[in-house]
């Protein structure tokens, strides 16, 4: 079942809660899916820095994050050093044993992940993960295997949106505001 709003189904909830992981494909996900390359061949990817500052503060509540990416690409592991994310898998095609792997190195149950994909090679994790989450901008072949499909696009929002939502069904929403209410963050 693919749902829009997962704070509607309970049981959806209820498994949103017990996440202590949220593992993520890169391109299509945290950016729009396109790749520029200039002329000397360097590849440049745009993030969103809402996204970013979303996945600061999982962390911050202590859900730990992972990259697991298809592409090898220089500008991922400085966008993952920026944001201060130390699990970072590129080139990888089979993502399922390498999440798989990551749980059992953190001593966590992979029902306790979540796993955000839009493509092939994402599926395996995204149906194995606790919950596993698509983006608007994935084949309908793709979205069928989500759990959730975020309302935002991905780079536009959508991790941000996953985010967001972690910490208010984990209860961790209200500290986080109240740190930039008064100041102490």
């Amino acid at each position: 079942m693919t749902l829009t709003h997962p704070q509607q189904d309970t049981r959806l909830v209820d498994r949103l809660r017990r996440i202590r992981l949220l593992a993520l494909d890169v391109d299509g996900v945290l950016t729009d899916g396109q790749l520029y390359f200039q002329a000397d061949g360097i590849e440049i990817k745009a993030f969103n820095v809402m996204d970013g500052h979303g996945l600061k503060l999982l962390k911050r509540a202590g859900i730990e994050v992972a990259l697991i990416t298809g592409r090898d690409s220089p500008t991922v592991s400085r966008r993952a050093a920026a944001l201060g994310i130390q699990h970072v898998f590129q080139g990888v095609e089979r993502k399922l044993p390498v999440l798989r792997d990551l749980c059992t190195r953190l001593g966590i149950e992979l029902d306790q992940a979540a796993y955000c994909g839009d493509d092939m090679p994402d599926v395996g994790a995204m149906r194995r993960a606790g919950i596993g989450i698509s983006v608007p901008s994935a084949p309908d072949y793709i979205q069928k295997y989500a759990d959730w499909v975020t309302e935002r696009p991905g780079g536009h929002g959508a991790v941000r949106e996953i985010c967001d939502t972690l910490l208010q069904v984990q209860g961790h929403w209200d500290a986080v505001l109240d740190t930039y209410l008064h100041g102490t963050h």
